[in-house]
C-alpha cells in the first residue's frame, strides 16, 4: 500500500467530490466564456446563474431523482425570476413574497434533502433577483436565459452520467469501503496496550455514523439504477456483489466486540494482542486497496503474507493454550482469543472473495443474487397530506420554516436599511446558515465566518499582488473547482475558495476589488449574527426533543434483529431478506442515535439533557447489536448448532421481556423500580460441547446487556 497521505490525496482527486466540482465548474463557466467571445458577457453570466441554481440539487443519488429535481428547479427558478423581476419595484410586495416563499420552500425539508435543495435553489434566485431592477422586456429575456442556463446544466449532467453510467456507483461504493476500513482500524486500537477505551469507543460511534451514511448512499444509487437491478451487464453484477459482500463484511467486523479490558489484563504480557492489532490493520490496508481499485479500475492484489500472519496467530493461540498449565489464563479468555481469530479468518475470507470479483475472467461469469431491492429502499413520495400534517408547532420542520421566514424578513429590512451595494449577501448568508437544528446552524455559522474572513484576506492578497489577467483567470478557475469540490466534503474549505473566487470575478467584471472584500465580511457577520440569534430564540429545535423517538427506534430495531437471529436456531432459515432488512434497520437506528448524541454536544449546556444516560444507552445498544451479530455468525459462518431449542427459550423470552419493559419505561416512566431476575442455564449441551457452550454463553450475554438497558431505562426521564 502507498503512503497513506499520498493515497488520501489520490483518493480525493478520484472521488465524487472532485468529479462534481469539475462538472459544476464546467457547467457554470462555459456559457460565460463562450458568449464573452462575442461581447455578450452579461448574457453569459445570466446563463451561468441558471446553471448554478440547477447545480444546487445535483448531488450524488439515483439519476432519475437528480434529473427530476433539476427539471423542477428549472421550472421554479424561471417563474420566480420572472415574478420577482416584474415586481421588485414594490418593496412591500417583495417582502411579503419573500416571507411566503421562505416558509413554503423551507417546508420542503419534509420530503428529504434533495427536495430541500430545490427550495434552496429557488430562494437563491429570488434573493439574487431582488435588487436587479430591469424594464419588463429585459425581465423576460433574463428569465428565459435563466431557464436556458438551468436546462443546459441539466442536459450536461445527464450526458455525463450516460457516458459513464457506473462511475458514480463505483466512487460511492469506494467511499463506503474506505469508511469500513477506517472502522476496522478503530477496532484494532482496542488491542493496543494502554488503550483509551472511552476515546476509542467515541471514535467508533462516529465512524459507524459515517459507514451508515455511505452504505445508505450506495444502496440508494445501486438499487434504483435500472442497469444494475436488471443485472444485464457484468459490471452491474460485479458492483452489486461487492456491495452485498461488504455489508456482510461490516456485520462481521461489528460482531468482534469483547471485554477488551479483561483481555488486556490476562494477555498483555504474552504480547499476542499486539499481533491481533497488526493483522487487523493489515486487513484494513487491503480494504483500502479494494476501495482505491474501484476508483482507478485496477485490480487489488492480496499479499500472501497476510494469510501467513493469520496462520501464525492461530499457532500462537495453540502455544498459549498448551503453556497454560498453571491456569494463568481463564478458559473463557482462551475461547475469546479463538473466536476473534476465527472471526479474522472469516473477514479475510470475505476480502479474498471480493478480491476475486475484480478478475476480468471472473467478472464475466459472476452469478446474479436474488435480492428483493424494494425491501431495502425508503420510499419518499411528494404527498400534500404529509405537508398539511406538519403544519403544527409540534413539527420541527414547521418551526424551522417559520423561523426562516421571519429571519429572512429581518435580513431584508436590515439589507434595505444599509447602503451596501451588495446587501443581498446578508440574505444569502442567512439562507445557507439556517438549518432545522441549533447545532447544525451553529456549526455552519462558524464554518461560514471562518471561511469568509480568511478567504477575504487571501482574495485581497491576490488582487494586490497579481496583475496579469491570465494568471487571475487560472486562480479563478482553481478557486471555482475548489469551492464546488469541497462544498459537501468540508464547508470551511469550500467558503475559503468561494470568497477569493467571488472577489476575482467581481474584479474581472470591473465592479471593485478590495472594497468588495470588506463589504462581504460585514454582510456575512450581520447575516451570521441574525441567523444564530434566531436559531436560539425563535422556536428553536433542540436535539433532546428527538431523544425518546431515537431511543425507541433503537430498542425496536434491536428487538427485531434479535428475533430474526433466534430464528436461525429454532428453524431452518433459507431466505435471509427479513434478517438483512432487520440488520439494516439496526444500523440506521444506531447511526441516527449516535449522530443525535454528537450534535447535542454543540448545544448550550442547559439543553444537554440526560447526556450521561444517553451515552450509556448508546453504548449498551451498540454492544447489544454486536453480540447479536456475533450470535448470527455462530450459526451462519461457524455452523454452531444447539439441538434442543426449548432449553434456550426461557433466556430468549426474558431478553425480549427486558427490552419490551425498557420500551415501556421510555414511553411512560415508572417511579417503582422493578426487579426482573436474570435466567441462567444449568444444562450442559451434549454432542458439540464447544459450540453448545458458546451459544448458551452468547444468549446469556445478550440477556445481561438487555438487563443493563432495562435498569438504565428506569433512570431516564424524558
Amino acid at each position: 500500500m502507498l503512503n497513506r497521505p499520498i493515497r488520501s490525496i489520490q483518493d480525493f482527486l478520484l472521488s465524487t467530490y472532485v468529479a462534481d466540482g469539475l462538472r459544476i465548474t464546467f457547467g457554470v463557466l462555459c456559457p460565460s466564456l463562450i458568449l464573452a467571445q462575442f461581447g455578450l458577457l452579461k448574457l453569459g453570466m445570466t446563463l451561468s446563474l441558471g446553471a448554478l441554481c440547477a447545480s444546487v440539487v445535483d448531488f450524488p443519488g439515483p439519476i432519475v431523482h437528480r434529473r427530476n429535481a433539476m427539471l423542477v428547479t428549472t421550472a421554479l427558478i424561471t417563474v420566480i425570476s420572472l415574478v420577482v423581476g416584474l415586481s421588485n419595484n414594490n418593496v412591500y410586495f417583495i417582502a411579503a413574497l419573500l416571507v411566503l416563499c421562505s416558509f413554503i420552500f423551507s417546508m420542503f425539508f419534509i420530503y428529504g434533502l434533495r427536495a430541500a435543495s430545490v427550495g434552496t435553489a429557488s430562494l437563491l434566485i429570488m434573493v439574487l433577483s431582488i435588487d436587479d431592477f430591469r424594464p419588463w422586456k429585459e425581465v423576460l429575456i433574463y428569465s428565459t436565459l435563466i431557464f436556458l442556463g438551468s436546462l443546459w446544466y441539466t442536459t450536461l449532467s445527464y450526458v455525463f452520467y450516460r457516458l459513464r453510467p457506473f462511475r458514480l456507483v463505483q466512487q460511492t461504493l469506494s467511499d463506503s469501503i474506505h469508511e469500513i476500513s477506517e472502522f476496522l482500524r478503530a477496532k484494532a486500537k482496542f488491542y493496543h496496550q494502554n488503550a483509551d477505551y472511552d476515546k476509542n469507543y467515541a471514535e467508533l460511534l462516529q465512524l459507524q455514523v459515517l459507514v451508515h451514511e455511505k452504505q445508505d448512499a450506495v444502496r440508494d444509487i445501486l438499487f434504483r439504477t435500472r442497469e444494475i437491478i436488471r443485472e444485464s451487464t457484468p459490471e452491474g453484477r460485479f458492483l452489486l456483489l461487492v456491495f452485498v459482500d461488504m455489508v456482510d463484511l461490516f456485520e462481521q467486523i461489528m460482531s468482534t466486540y469483547y471485554n477488551y479490558q479483561q483481555l488486556h489484563e490476562q494477555f498483555d504480557k504474552s504480547g499476542i494482542l499486539l499481533n491481533y492489532e497488526k493483522v487487523i490493520i493489515h486487513i484494513a490496508d487491503e480494504l483500502e486497496d479494494i476501495a482505491f481499485a474501484l476508483k482507478t479500475g485496477g485490480t487489488p492484489i492480496l499479499p500472501k503474507s497476510l494469510s501467513l500472519e493469520v496462520v501464525r496467530l492461530k499457532e500462537e493461540i495453540i502455544v498459549l493454550e498448551r503453556s497454560n498449565t498453571d491456569a494463568q489464563y481463564s478458559t473463557l479468555g482462551i475461547i475469546a482469543l479463538k473466536n476473534i481469530e476465527v472471526n479474522i479468518e472469516n473477514i479475510l475470507l470475505r476480502v479474498k472473495t471480493i478480491n476475486g470479483y475484480f478478475n476480468k475472467n471472473e467478472k464475466k461469469n459472476l452469478k446474479s443474487r436474488d435480492i428483493k431491492f424494494d425491501r431495502f429502499l425508503t420510499k419518499k413520495s411528494i404527498d400534500v397530506k404529509e405537508l398539511l400534517e406538519n403544519l403544527t408547532f409540534s413539527s420541527s420542520v414547521f418551526r424551522h420554516s417559520l423561523r426562516v421566514s421571519i429571519v429572512m424578513l429581518i435580513g431584508f429590512v436590515v439589507a434595505k436599511s444599509l447602503n451596501f451595494s451588495h446587501s443581498y449577501w446578508i440574505l444569502l448568508t442567512i439562507l445557507v446558515i439556517s438549518k432545522p437544528g441549533f447545532s447544525l446552524t451553529k456549526q455552519r455559522n462558524y464554518e461560514r465566518l471562518i471561511g469568509t474572513v480568511v478567504g477575504a484576506f487571501i482574495g485581497m492578497g491576490i488582487l494586490m499582488y497579481v496583475d496579469d489577467r491570465n494568471t487571475l483567470f487560472v486562480i479563478l478557475l482553481v478557486c471555482m473547482i475548489g469551492c464546488y469540490s469541497f462544498q459537501r466534503k468540508n464547508y470551511v474549505v469550500s467558503v475559503l475558495f468561494m470568497t477569493p473566487y467571488i472577489l476575482v470575478l467581481f474584479d474581472f467584471l470591473g465592479m471593485g476589488g478590495l472594497s468588495i472584500a470588506k463589504e462581504r465580511i460585514y454582510d456575512t457577520l450581520i447575516g451570521s449574527g441574525i441567523a444564530l440569534i434566531a436559531s436560539y430564540s425563535l422556536f428553536p429545535n433542540w436535539e433532546h426533543e428527538k431523544l425518546k423517538e431515537g431511543m425507541l427506534d433503537m430498542l425496536n430495531a434491536n428487538l427485531q434483529y434479535f428475533y430474526q437471529v433466534t430464528l436461525f436456531y429454532s428453524e431452518q432459515v433459507t431466505e435471509f431478506t427479513n434478517y438483512k432488512v432487520a440488520r439494516k434497520e439496526v444500523y440506521v437506528a444506531s447511526a441516527n442515535l449516535a449522530s443525535l448524541f454528537q450534535r447535542m454536544f454543540s448545544e448550550p449546556k442547559s439543553k444537554q439533557i440526560m447526556i450521561k444516560e444517553l451515552h450509556q444507552f448508546t453504548a449498551l445498544n451498540h454492544h447489544l447489536s454486536s453480540y447479536i451479530a456475533t450470535l448470527s455468525l455462530y450459526r451462519k459462518d461457524h455452523s454452531f448448532i444447539y439441538r434442543d431449542f426449548e432449553q434456550l427459550k426461557p433466556i430468549i423470552q426474558n431478553t425480549n421481556y427486558l427490552l419490551n419493559l425498557s420500551t415501556e419505561n421510555l414511553l411512560k416512566h415508572q417511579d417503582d423500580m422493578s426487579n426482573v431476575p436474570l435466567i441462567r442455564s444449568s444444562i450442559v449441551p451434549e454432542g458439540d460441547q464447544i459450540g453448545g457452550i458458546v451459544i448458551i454463553e452468547q444468549f446469556e450475554l445478550i440477556q445481561k446487556v438487555a438487563y443493563d438497558i432495562f435498569k438504565l431505562s428506569e433512570k431516564i426521564r424524558l
